[in-house]
């Protein structure tokens, strides 16, 4: 079976690369892409933890804006050198993003310190979330979320500007395949709308498979890849086991069963890039 979206601890994961591949190997995994925010971090350690009948696919997940609202891109096989430095932009920039989203607690009455983080990462969303959790402020990440860090609450603050349809150029650039991640969680437009723009700056791909989506979805997408020559992608997007309640969800890796055959298409298209 095939895992096309995966995070470890060097974006917003909870397992570290060899733990998840570890973890991918016991369900039945034979094919696994490092899908990570904005960082190629963990690539080494994935490769290096990868027995013969897992296939490590180097990818990562870009953060950019659409129409004010998050938008993500999911990119395989890029070159290495090339997206370098690029990416430290947009480590910067998460960066600054997060210091903000601090500043703006501090600000509310709840100080938290930002975790020390390796090289090529930056500190997001959750693991702000994991710290106030730490200092007394809330029970649980999600309770940060609904409080403090979700969309439109008091400490949000937005993405830095990077135009979707410039990250999708920036991947093409670096020999990346560009897909579109979980297209109907975007809040900024309509799929149909939003998907010429993309097509046009050189979108080669769209997750049609994501547990967020519904069947009907799943079948308009496929329409819409047919529509547009489209390579078809999906994944669980898995973050690991739940840590603030310990449940075990290994389940929901692997719950796809997506066929290792679209994979195929991916690695062509790859080499054409």
């Amino acid at each position: 079976m095939l895992e096309l979206h995966c995070h470890t601890t060097y974006s917003d994961g909870t397992l570290t690369p060899t733990e998840l591949v570890n973890r991918a190997v016991s369900v039945g995994v034979r094919a696994l892409a490092i899908t990570d925010h904005d960082t190629m971090s963990g690539w080494d350690e994935a490769f290096a933890a990868a027995p013969p009948t897992l296939e490590i696919i180097p990818g990562l997940e870009l953060s950019t804006v659409c129409h004010d609202r998050s938008l993500h891109i999911l990119g395989f096989y890029p070159d290495r050198e090339k997206l370098h430095a690029p990416l430290m932009e947009r480590l910067a920039g998460r960066k600054r993003r997060a210091q903000k989203i601090v500043q703006k607690l501090a600000d509310l009455g709840y100080p938290v310190q930002l975790p020390n983080l390796g090289e090529g990462m930056a500190p997001g969303r959750p693991h702000i979330a994991t710290a106030m959790v730490q200092a007394g402020h809330v029970q649980s990440s999600r309770e940060a979320f609904d409080r403090f860090l979700g969309d439109h609450q008091p400490a949000y603050v937005h993405y830095e500007k990077f135009e979707s349809t410039e990250g999708v150029e920036v991947l093409r650039a670096c020999g990346a395949v560009p897909v579109w991640a979980h297209p109907y969680l975007f809040r900024g437009g309509d799929v149909e709308d939003i998907l010429p723009q993309l097509v046009k700056a050189g979108l080669m791909g769209v997750e049609v498979f994501h547990p967020n989506h519904s069947k009907t979805e799943v079948d308009r997408l496929k329409q819409l890849c047919i529509e547009y020559g489209l390579l078809m992608s999906g994944g669980s997007d898995y973050h690991g086991p739940n840590p603030t309640t310990r449940k075990d969800e290994s389940r929901s890796l692997n719950s796809l069963h997506i066929p290792l055959e679209l994979l195929e298409p991916i690695k062509q298209a790859a080499n054409r890039v």
